[in-house]
């Protein structure tokens, strides 16, 4: 019966955490950044990036991170750094393949968006 209640009252504790925050519908009142300066009109390029006009004149877009890069570049670094190194534990292989992996994966995954 403990362990039921210390279940039911961690998992009551965690649930507040894992809730996500969304933005506010468009016909809710704004108080923030959306009260002060409007909404942003986001447009496309031919490539899909997104992009928008600042106030000043100049374009701004949002380029991607790199982390699906990073992460991608560095399984497959693991792996393919696992089957070079035949002798031993295979360790150093794979630690040394992820790391490259990694490093190009990221510069890969930076290098395919350009804002126009």
């Amino acid at each position: 019966m403990r362990k039921i209640i210390l279940g039911a009252v961690m998992a009551a504790t965690a649930l507040p955490a894992t809730m996500a925050y969304a933005d506010p519908p468009r016909w809710a009142p704004a108080h923030g950044y959306r009260a002060k300066n409007g909404d942003i009109a986001y447009r496309r390029t031919d490539n899909g990036i997104r992009y928008w006009d600042g106030r000043d004149g100049r374009r701004y877009c949002r380029k991607p991170n790199g982390t699906v890069g990073i992460l991608v570049g560095g399984v497959a670094g693991a792996l393919v750094g696992r089957a070079i190194d035949t002798r031993g534990d295979r360790a150093t292989g794979t630690i040394v393949g992820a790391a490259a992996g990694a490093l190009i994966g990221n510069e890969v995954a930076k290098s395919s968006a350009r804002c126009r």
